[in-house]
């Protein structure tokens, strides 16, 4: 009676056993092979270097249409404005450096004259020209005198040149008629400007290349130049902004990564404790 008692309790237990212990070793394969899934992935994405670098690689933004068309327009208006400051200095800035028309003296109308000899304008027609003596006050001696600089620098000996047409007549009348308008002035002395070193004979009313002249004309290559230049530098600290983002990003994302490979490698390592302190308990 007592050896049958017994035997079914022994018969229950050992199975019992045997099914925890296969439950246990399932789990532990399963989280063994969910491991090395995980090594396999961490290997592929590293690349034999680490998985960071790759990953911060692969997220590297590559620059955009637009990007490229804003670098292309920046170095454009840098372009053009070199071709203005050419245009420019040529045009308002030499004549205002090599122009030295600052000293003041008195000038005394003396003599108007329209020469027979009509100059010639562009090239298309022929004009009367306008010639304008004066006596100079401090040196008494003659010079022409021009409205501003532009016709000295042409070298020319007119003090006014109608505008270009065909009609003969019309020059003819224009031209009497600010001759006329100087003769009511004959005798009376005004101020002129001189240019010895460089002009001796002439003498002008108005300078035409001025300072405040030459620094608007350079105003607008400046503030194209400037415009070009800060496109290109914004495009450009864009991108590097992009570029750190995506290597801080790619580094968190090493870290985590790694953080989870130790945490499932602890995980493994306390489960496979766990049977050998029960083995040995």
């Amino acid at each position: 009676m007592f050896l049958n008692t017994a035997s079914p309790r022994r018969s229950f237990s050992i199975p019992i056993n045997i099914n925890l212990h296969g439950a246990r070793r399932r789990q532990t394969r399963e989280l063994v092979h969910a491991a090395v899934q995980h090594e396999q992935e961490w290997s592929r994405g590293a690349d034999g270097r680490g998985g960071g670098a790759h990953g911060a690689r692969t997220q590297v933004p590559v620059s955009s249409v637009g990007e490229d068309r804003a670098i292309l327009l920046g170095f454009a208006m840098m372009a053009f404005s070199v071709l203005m400051f050419f245009v420019v200095g040529i045009t308002t800035v030499k004549p205002f450096v090599n122009g030295h028309w600052a000293e003041e003296a008195g000038c005394v109308l003396q003599r108007t004259q329209v020469p027979e000899d009509w100059v010639d304008c562009r090239g298309v027609s022929a004009v009367p020209c306008l010639r304008v003596t004066v006596n100079l006050t401090a040196s008494n001696r003659a010079a022409f005198l021009h409205f501003d600089e532009e016709p000295v620098l042409h070298a020319t000996e007119c003090f006014y040149v109608p505008k270009c047409q065909m009609d003969r007549a019309a020059l003819q009348d224009e031209v009497q008629r600010v001759k006329d308008s100087l003769d009511r002035r004959l005798g009376t002395p005004s101020s002129c400007l001189l240019d010895r070193a460089g002009h001796p004979s002439h003498a002008i009313l108005n300078r035409k290349y001025t300072l405040s002249r030459a620094l608007l004309a350079l105003l607008w290559p400046c503030l194209m130049l400037g415009g070009g230049a800060l496109l290109v530098g914004l495009v450009k600290l864009t991108q590097c902004l992009a570029r750190l983002s995506a290597e801080v990003s790619g580094e968190a994302a090493a870290a985590a990564r790694l953080a989870s490979r130790l945490h499932a490698h602890g995980r493994l390592y306390r489960l496979l404790r766990r049977p050998s302190m029960q083995s040995s308990s």
